[in-house]
């Protein structure tokens, strides 16, 4: 048997939608910046910005596990 364990299914769960919600927030801060879609409550982005975003964030969710995993997977142990 593996010395390893699985981690809990509430941390796993946990993991995802903090970077999810945290990926969104951060990707998409830096992209309003860029393009200068920044308002006085956040960002907004409309057609291609917002499309570069999901590109982006649907990359980082599907890509950062096969390089050590994601933020809050490593921040909750739930790798």
């Amino acid at each position: 048997m593996s010395d390893k364990s699985k981690p809990a299914t509430w941390r796993l769960v946990i993991a995802f939608i903090f970077d999810l919600i945290g990926s969104f927030a951060g990707f998409g801060y830096v992209i309003a910046t860029i393009t200068g879609d920044t308002t006085d409550g956040g960002f907004e982005l409309t057609g291609m910005p917002a499309l570069i975003l999901f590109a982006v964030v649907i990359a980082y969710m599907v890509l950062m596990p096969r390089f050590g995993g994601r933020l809050f997977q490593r921040l909750l142990r739930a790798r």
